[in-house]
């Protein structure tokens, strides 16, 4: 038995459950769900397995708040800056595009839960429900984009256009994202927002590439 006892952490609640969301998103990262067992997720956080049964009442309520977690985040980075009320609607979505593919949106890590966590959604309905309210409401912030360029662009769109329009743009910037993590030493400096930015503009009718005008 190793001397190094786990460590009680004291930090407050909510940082303490954060920090083991944390490691578990490691391990998922570097074994998968399975490979990602309570012990293995106290021994990489320094904490006890009971201190982890005080936060999440199993394994499986681990994992559905650490997919929930990383989801919204990787949602809330790339609004960082295209949910900001200054410059044109076409240079928002031109900003959301290229934050969803750029780092640190786009990283290895991520792509590796992604995979990590696939099996799990497609096999938990908690997950899959997750899985199913992200998407949505990263579509939406995307459709909402898309509507903001097109009527200022005095083009008009029925709700089921942007749907749909919201649907394949979000699918190339998936696609994009997906490669530019698995292998991201195949692409150059900003070679994938500039993809993105001009497919999604092809996609909508729009040339998000100009640069704006300064006054």
């Amino acid at each position: 038995m190793s001397d190094a006892a786990p460590k009680f952490r004291r930090e407050p609640a909510g940082e303490r459950r954060e920090a083991l969301i944390e490691a578990a998103l490691v391990l998922v990262a570097q074994r998968g769900v399975r490979g990602a067992t309570v012990r293995a997720i106290a021994e990489h956080a320094q904490v006890t397995q009971g201190l982890i049964r005080h936060y999440f009442s199993s394994k499986e309520d681990l994992m559905s708040a650490a997919y929930a977690w990383h989801m919204e985040r990787m949602t809330a980075l790339t609004c960082t800056s295209a949910g900001k009320p200054q410059g044109s609607a076409r240079g928002r979505l031109g900003a959301f595009v290229t934050r969803s593919l750029m780092p640190p949106v786009v990283d290895p890590s991520s792509v590796s839960l992604w995979a990590g966590f696939l099996n799990t959604v497609r096999e938990d309905a908690r997950m899959r429900s997750i899985h199913e309210q992200t998407y949505r409401d990263f579509r939406d912030r995307l459709e909402a984009l898309i509507s903001d360029a097109l009527r200022e662009a005095k083009i008009a769109a029925t709700p089921r256009a942007l749907r749909r329009l919201a649907i394949a743009c979000n699918a190339v910037i998936d696609g994009l994202w997906m490669e530019g993590g698995a292998l991201p030493d195949a692409f150059m400096a900003d070679e994938l927002p500039e993809i993105g930015v001009k497919s999604v503009g092809a996609i909508i009718g729009i040339d998000l590439t100009v640069k704006e005008e300064r006054l």
